[in-house]
């Protein structure tokens, strides 16, 4: 356990001396803040509401088959034995179609969600990756990953500022 925290301790002081010599020989290192980019960015903004729309059209659906279900529910009361089982069948059929029917579009909704912020991320990516190649950037970090970062190292304004022209 000592020669693996030594090994881990020699790992990361080789990383920092390492850092050091490569930012004294004039490598730009910079940051962003992925979580406010993604946030921020006016993609993100537009299909949360295109989201949100479809969201909304999902309950009032649902609401409309439960209503349904409710209201056959009431005249179970009014009807024949015969009549009655007929139904109750139908209506244990409406509601297997309605739970069905929740569990499949929140499952396509869910499935959208992540294609699209997949697709959101990799365009970031990219700004990102232009950005560094056009500015002279040799590395842009994640700030996830940063313990300390040099305020003055964060480009996540100007990137932001970027994405947001587009």
């Amino acid at each position: 356990m000592k020669t693996l925290n030594a090994l881990i301790a020699t790992a990361l002081l080789l990383c920092a001396i390492g850092t050091g010599a490569y930012a004294a020989d004039g490598g730009k290192i910079g940051y962003v803040d992925l979580s406010r980019l993604f946030d921020e960015y006016h993609k993100t903004k537009e299909y949360d509401a295109v989201l949100e729309a479809k969201h909304g059209n999902l309950e009032k659906i649902g609401k409309e088959k439960i209503e349904k279900i409710k209201e056959s529910e009431g005249k179970l009361a009014l009807l024949k034995e015969d009549q009655k089982a007929a139904l109750e069948k139908e209506i244990d059929l409406m509601k297997g179609e309605a739970e069905e029917f929740v569990r499949q579009e929140q499952s396509n909704l869910t499935k959208e969600r992540n294609e699209k912020i997949r697709e959101i991320l990799l365009e970031i990516e990219k700004i990102v990756s232009d950005f560094a190649a056009q500015n002279g950037y040799d590395v842009i970090l994640n700030d996830r990953v940063l313990i300390y970062g040099n305020p003055a190292q964060d480009l996540t304004e100007g990137i932001l500022t970027i994405l947001n022209k587009q």
